[in-house]
């Protein structure tokens, strides 16, 4: 088991003491703003920064470097430039939100994929916390965590227009929370595309057309968005022409592609 040291009070870095903690690692801290911080790293095996990416070059430069302590961030989208002048660094990042302590450190327990980089220390957490543990290097950390926010803030983004378009005829986001629930788990056992299902993968126009009329103005360019989703998902690389009403119905999207 390693001796580890955080540097962060919010959400993730108390979910990760947890979690640590749970497994057997030896945890200090986490620390926070008003803490001397600059000799955290002595001691020590890994000194973990939990704090906002904005501030991670900022905490690493004020820690005294120690050639036996690895300094990880828990950044999605940023290198490891930014914990120089640290000789040994490192990051890993959970794709899972982490709400709250004790409901975080269950899920980091519960077999979640961490993004791993840098020093192998990195790795070995990740595992010790029964994770899949992923390389993903710094050149495609932009990508990545792109993805990252497709597959849960933009999710929830989209569910918040559920909920506004389901109010309009008096429903709640809880009645169609079943069928997101079930569209997920189709694609984890069959991939998206042969999840997909909805007018667009049909090719039902018509029926997109009363959704586009049904909805409000400003509630049409997201529906349109997904429409042209849809398509590249059903027929990837192929030129698919809805007809021109759909197309003229469709605010600051070209579904057409």
């Amino acid at each position: 088991m390693a001796s580890i040291r955080i540097i962060g009070l919010g959400k993730a870095g108390m979910s990760f003491a947890e979690a640590l903690r749970r497994t057997g690692h030896l945890v200090d801290g986490p620390l926070g703003r008003r803490d001397d911080i600059t000799a955290a790293a002595a001691g020590v095996d890994a000194l973990i920064l939990a704090v906002p990416d904005d501030e991670i070059a900022v905490v690493a430069e004020h820690v005294t470097p120690r050639s036996s302590c690895v300094v990880l961030h828990l950044s999605g989208s940023l290198g490891l430039d930014v914990l120089a002048p640290h000789e040994r660094r490192a990051s890993m990042h959970p794709l899972v939100p982490l709400p709250t302590a004790d409901i975080g450190a269950d899920r980091l327990l519960a077999g979640v994929t961490i993004a791993v980089a840098g020093d192998e220390l990195a790795t070995v957490l990740a595992t010790s916390l029964a994770a899949r543990a992923v390389a993903v290097a710094d050149a495609d950390r932009a990508a990545y965590h792109a993805a990252a926010c497709i597959a849960a803030n933009h999710v929830v983004a989209l569910l918040g227009q559920v909920e506004r378009v389901a109010s309009t005829i008096g429903l709640d986001v809880a009645a169609f929370l079943g069928l997101a629930r079930a569209a997920i788990d189709d694609v984890a056992t069959l991939g998206p595309r042969a999840a997909l299902t909805g007018p667009a993968s049909r090719g039902d126009w018509s029926t997109i057309v009363r959704h586009l009329d049904a909805l409000a103005p400003h509630e049409r360019a997201a529906y349109g968005a997904c429409v042209a989703l849809a398509l590249e998902l059903a027929a990837p690389g192929q030129t698919v022409s809805p007809p021109l009403d759909v197309v003229e119905r469709v605010t600051a999207v070209d579904v057409a592609r």
